[in-house]
């Protein structure tokens, strides 16, 4: 069972202390692997310290993922100091933070709000990807998850078009692009979360977790366990998948108690 012990795994949007990506960074840590963070803010060197440090073999650095010479900088640094990217988890999206982004009906979406709600979530994955599947191919070994959502590949919100156009892309890139580098054994996976309780749910939000067949709200460490399944030796056979995360939310029609 070889999991993902000494692979080289880079975690995006991994900068709040209680969201999906700094725990999937830290289930991938334990499990073996050694790890690359990033997000937006200076907040990252807190996480890489939670981690162990430098000193302990992590690397953490802000970046814009949306920006290509960004993405590629960041590329490049994290192979320097750790060897080629072996697991890429494409975690960043959503929000921001330093930046509040109030949703609203699409008539009402500015054009600016429209390309920073693709950028965040789309953009940063598709840019990421693309710079580490050419020493991913070269190696024939590579496990890229993408955390998308239910909304948008399975559901829809008002008022969060954009952010469901960004999630359903992130699908469909991860579907088209698991046919083309299949034969080169890497595998790309979407991970779909619902209501998980984050530094940025809103009470709304964590109210509806209760109407979920399990009854609460997920944990980022219960998404980030499918994610490092994703990303494991084991999960070979495994691609072009969307693994919903979701306590059955989506699966029921009645969002109440009967």
């Amino acid at each position: 069972m070889g999991g993902v012990t000494n692979r080289v795994a880079l975690v995006t949007g991994a900068g709040s202390p209680n969201g999906i990506g700094f725990a999937t960074a830290r289930l991938l840590r334990d499990a073996g692997a050694r790890v690359a963070i990033t997000s937006t803010t200076d907040r990252i060197h807190e996480r890489c310290d939670e981690l162990g440090g430098t000193g302990g073999g992590v690397f953490a650095s802000p970046a814009d993922l949306a920006d290509a010479d960004a993405a590629a900088n960041l590329h490049a640094r994290i192979e320097k100091a750790l060897g080629p990217i072996e697991i890429l988890v494409n975690n960043a999206g959503m929000v921001q933070i330093g930046r509040d982004e109030p949703s609203a009906p699409l008539h009402e979406v500015t054009d600016e709000k429209w390309r920073y709600g693709i950028d965040i979530s789309l953009t940063s994955a598709f840019l990421m990807t693309r710079a580490v599947l050419p020493s991913m191919m070269q190696c024939e070994y590579g496990r890229i998850v993408h955390i998308s959502s239910v909304t948008g590949p399975v559901a829809g919100i008002p008022g969060s078009t954009v952010y469901g156009t960004a999630k359903a892309g992130m699908l469909g890139m991860a579907r088209s692009l698991a046919i083309e580098v299949g034969s080169k054994n890497v595998t790309v996976n979407c991970v779909g979360p619902g209501w998980i309780h984050t530094e940025s749910s809103g009470e709304g939000e964590i109210t509806a977790g209760k109407f979920t067949p399990v009854g609460r709200s997920g944990t980022p460490e219960e998404v980030g366990h499918v994610a490092v399944f994703l990303a494991s030796e084991e999960a070979s056979y495994v691609t072009g998948q969307f693994i919903v995360v979701d306590g059955g939310n989506t699966i029921q029609e009645y969002k109440v108690a009967l």
